[in-house]
């Protein structure tokens, strides 16, 4: 499980370094996709491929699924951390996400997310208000 958000620098090669309580996860290899609100998604190797099952048992016949397939699996990346827990952000994926020098690495439950700094506030600052009230439609009666 992937928690917590932690500010981040997008260095010249286009690398971010991820934060230490991510990187075990993330050892056998990481698929980095276009995320919805042009964010980026970084899945471990292993959900990605628990992903890419489900989608296999989508109908391809629904025009829905072969937009949303050809867009995830078009824009996607196989990567792996170096030594110092660093990823190469790949230039249309960062052009996607609008990432420039101060990124936002987020936990998002069995995926990370990858947003522009600036983006992100702003993201923060209109859907927050509205959290108490998604718990309701997300998670009825759960919490």
């Amino acid at each position: 499980m992937f928690l917590g958000s932690h500010p981040v620098r997008l260095d010249d090669k286009g690398r971010v370094v991820l934060p230490a309580r991510f990187r075990d996860q993330l050892t056998e290899g990481l698929v980095i996709t276009k995320g919805q609100e042009r964010c980026l998604q970084v899945f471990p190797e292993a959900e990605f491929q628990r992903l890419t099952e489900s989608l296999a048992q989508a109908p391809t016949t629904s025009r829905a699924v072969r937009d949303y397939v050809r867009v995830l699996f078009a824009g996607a990346s196989n990567e792996a951390p170096d030594r110092q827990g660093r990823i190469t952000l790949p230039q249309g994926l960062r052009d996607y996400a609008g990432l420039r020098k101060d990124c936002v690495v987020n936990g998002a439950n069995t995926r990370i997310e990858v947003w522009d700094a600036q983006a992100w506030e702003a993201y923060v600052a209109e859907k927050e208000s509205d959290f108490a009230d998604l718990a309701e439609e997300v998670v009825p009666g759960m919490l």
